[in-house]
């Protein structure tokens, strides 16, 4: 996924920031969601 396509038109980044992390942005993974720094995982 290029970097444009997490961003909205007015440059808010559309994904949610890692709750232990702060600074990185989870990765969509379909069934879950998965912060690469840390290992935090969402299961949907």
């Amino acid at each position: 996924m290029a970097r444009h396509e997490i961003y909205n038109d007015d440059g808010s980044a559309d994904r949610e920031n890692c709750p232990r992390c702060g600074d990185t942005y989870l990765a969509d993974h379909g069934d879950r969601q998965h912060c690469g720094k840390c290992g935090y995982t969402e299961w949907e």
